[in-house]
């Protein structure tokens, strides 16, 4: 396989790559406007320092013409792909007609569109009897959502979530989400939340939910019976770690068992992303409350979701809102996007390119060393880098990935672990190419790491 040359062996520091031109194949960008007026809250700029402009596929293209294959998916906000014609083509016709752009909650024909088709394709043939609440327009909204309904639903405050995951930037998510350098962001304390082990990961342990039970049978734990449970069944930003399926039957029985509502987090890994259109239908389980966000949209279209059990519907009129509740735009697309999922071969071609992706990194990484850890499911990997060089080695290699064009950002609690998010109908030569740039990236930075760690160690002697 071909690959793009023009690495620079040297890795800048973050604040030189966001700041000064790119130079990939010799050809500066000139991206000082964003630096001279863009706050520095901004992040993925800095790993990929270009200015795109236009995107397609699995692709996008920067103002000088160059290309690069999308492992970033809009952080699994475009798992159809970059401008698909056929719902391009529904947004066309929509804004030719005039239709009605924002509409807030008012009845509309393409949230009656939306709500039909959600429910014929994917509520009813799943045997799910939900309910259907559209947020504020982010993933973090209807966490928040999903966080309030379920006190008011229980007349109960706290919340149990787990060590490792990740729900949002808002008070309420970073609440339940471990990362402490975001939660220190909040600056105020956050509380009312009891955290568990997740049965995988770097600290994991197996018996978190033995853990939980004898809190919630001893009177005189100190830990108060919460009002839900909440988890993402594949921790995404906590490092590509997928929770075993008898360990989420075990969950739903546990929360039976004490009256607990059951919160899944699928704003990542729903809309297909774990191969099934719910990242919990492996497990055979049915949540009290699930989070959507993020790929429901459908064409990169801001739209969240809180489905909920019928009975669960305590919302008073207003009491949560959101201007961009009503984007019409997004019941369009999205409604656009669920017809893929009445075609059982999208599902298999799905899983097609999963074992696609696990066979490569199976011999082409960890036959590399052992020590490289892959996982995943679906179109969602990680490439663990934690036992070889860490997030050094990690970011070195995202680097290089970029300046042979790909897009790959790096996950868990020290951005050690590579995280392959393409998307779900990537043309098959894309996602070998793709591949096949990172396998050559981790290759030729694995061996600069070992001869650096040679050199030291002659130092030394």
């Amino acid at each position: 396989m071909e690959l793009a040359t023009g690495y620079r062996n040297s890795t800048p520091d973050p604040i030189e790559v966001y700041s000064r031109p790119s130079t990939r194949n010799g050809c500066p960008s000139q991206p000082d406007v964003f630096a001279e007026l863009e706050s520095n809250v901004r992040t993925y700029c800095r790993s990929f320092p270009t200015v795109f402009t236009r995107a397609k596929g699995a692709l996008l293209f920067d103002e000088r013409g160059q290309s690069y294959i999308d492992f970033l998916a809009g952080a699994g906000a475009l798992n159809y792909g970059h401008n698909p014609d056929f719902i391009r083509e529904q947004l066309i016709e929509y804004l030719q007609d005039d239709g009605i752009m924002q509409g807030l909650d008012l009845f509309t024909v393409p949230k009656r569109q939306f709500l039909e088709e959600f429910n014929r394709h994917i509520l009813q043939p799943r045997g799910l009897d939900y309910k259907v609440q559209f947020c504020g327009p982010t993933g973090a909204n209807s966490i928040e959502a999903a966080l309030k309904l379920a006190r008011m639903a229980t007349g109960r405050s706290n919340i149990v979530s787990f060590t490792g995951g990740w729900h949002g930037m808002t008070a309420g998510c970073l609440a339940v989400t471990g990362n402490q350098e975001h939660r220190a962001a909040a600056g105020v304390p956050l509380h009312s939340v009891v955290r568990c082990p997740f049965p995988v990961g770097p600290f994991a342990v197996t018996n978190g939910l033995e853990l939980l039970q004898s809190w919630f049978s001893d009177s005189s734990s100190g830990v108060e019976l919460p009002a839900a449970i909440i988890l993402e069944t594949v921790q995404a930003e906590g490092g590509i770690y997928v929770a075993p399926t008898e360990w989420l039957r075990k969950l739903r029985q546990l929360c039976d068992s004490y009256g607990i509502l059951l919160i899944i987090d699928d704003v990542q890994a729903g809309c297909g992303r774990t191969g099934s259109f719910f990242s919990f239908e492996r497990a055979g389980i049915v949540p009290d409350i699930v989070c959507l966000s993020k790929s429901i949209g459908g064409y990169g279209l801001p739209m969240s979701l809180v489905l909920m059990r019928r009975s669960l519907d305590c919302w008073k009129p207003g009491q949560h809102t959101g201007t961009f509740r009503g984007n019409q735009l997004a019941f369009v697309a999205a409604t656009a996007a669920l017809q893929l999922w009445k075609d059982q071969a999208f599902v298999e071609q799905i899983d097609f390119r999963a074992q696609m992706v696990k066979e490569f990194l199976t011999e082409r990484i960890v036959a590399l060393n052992p020590a490289m850890k892959i996982r995943g499911l679906g179109l969602i990997w990680g490439v663990d880098l934690s036992k070889v060089g860490g997030g050094e080695l990690a970011k070195r290699v995202s680097r290089r990935c970029f300046d042979n064009g790909l897009i790959i950002e790096r996950c868990g609690r020290d951005d050690e672990t590579l995280k392959i998010l393409p998307p779900l109908n990537i043309a098959e030569a894309h996602l070998l190419k793709g591949l096949g740039i990172l396998a050559e990236a981790i290759r030729a930075e694995y061996r600069v790491s070992r001869e650096l760690q040679e050199l030291r160690q002659d130092d030394c002697n």
